[in-house]
C-alpha cells in the first residue's frame, strides 16, 4: 500500500490525510472542477475537525468507515475514509455517485480496503 500524504500548514489543522493508493487520488483528480473544489474544501474541514465532522459533509458507515460528500453542479463525488492511530486519515476509495444509494460494489471495495488499513 503506497500512501500519498497531504499536510496543511495552518495552525488549526490536527489531522494528516493520506491515500490508500495513488489510484484513489487520481480518481479524485479526474472529477469535474466543481466537485474537486468542494472536495478540497471538505478535506480541509476534515483535517481541522477530524471525527467531529458530520452531515452534510461527512457520514458514518459503521465499523470505522466514513464518507466525505463533495458535490458540484455536475454531480456528486464520494470519498470513503477511516481514521488511524496518530491523527491520520486514510482515503480508501473514491467515486462519482450516479444513483441515490451508494452502490454495493463501491461500499464492498471501501470496506475491503478499510480492513487492509486496519491490519497494517
Amino acid at each position: 500500500m503506497k500512501r500519498v500524504r497531504i499536510r496543511a500548514n495552518s495552525p488549526g489543522v490536527a489531522f494528516e490525510v493520506s491515500y490508500f493508493h495513488e489510484r484513489v487520488l487520481t480518481e479524485i483528480q479526474s472529477w469535474s472542477v466543481d466537485i474537486v473544489a468542494d472536495y478540497a474544501r471538505l478535506v480541509e474541514l476534515l483535517m481541522e475537525y477530524g471525527p467531529s465532522l458530520r452531515l452534510p459533509h461527512s457520514r458514518a458507515f459503521g465499523d470505522g468507515l466514513f464518507e466525505l460528500r463533495p458535490r458540484g453542479r455536475s454531480g456528486l463525488g464520494r470519498a470513503f475514509y477511516c481514521f488511524v492511530v496518530g491523527k491520520r486519515i486514510v482515503i480508501v476509495h473514491a467515486f462519482i455517485k450516479k444513483s441515490p444509494q451508494t452502490p454495493e460494489r463501491e461500499l464492498r471495495l471501501a470496506r475491503k480496503r478499510l480492513q487492509e488499513v486496519q491490519r497494517d
